[in-house]
């Protein structure tokens, strides 16, 4: 069964950083790629990043582009997005997801399995 838990959401001020991680369990975590999404209240779930089966390849929203670095370590089964100069609209729960292969991909079908979640809130 795989298991996807992240961490490392709260609340933070306009301007600031925060450090999501997501570890990962049950299936050989470096055969698959692996991405953040978002959900703010009212909205579809979006695509924020995404990173290849060996951290070779990353993909950004462009809305978070020059902002957002998506990083993996293989050998803790751990993903991590670094999310600097946050602004309101960054607002929303943060997901990670596991992909079905081991190249980046943007759509929500793409990846097989995901976590729970975790708050990010950015006041101004």
């Amino acid at each position: 069964q795989v298991q996807l838990v992240e961490s490392g959401g709260g609340l933070v001020q306009a301007g600031g950083s925060l450090r999501l991680s997501c570890a990962a369990s049950g299936r050989t975590f470096s055969s698959y790629a692996m991405g953040w999404f978002r959900q703010a209240p009212g909205k579809e779930r979006e695509f924020v990043a995404a990173i290849s089966w060996m951290g070779g390849s990353t993909r950004y929203a462009d809305s978070v582009k020059g902002r957002f670095t998506i990083s993996r370590d293989n050998a803790k089964n751990t993903v991590r997005l670094q999310m600097n100069s946050l602004k309101p609209e960054d607002t929303a729960v943060y997901y990670c997801a596991q992909g079905r292969g081991p190249f980046t991909a943007q759509a929500n079908e793409e990846y097989a399995y995901w976590g729970q979640g975790t708050q990010v809130t950015v006041s101004s």
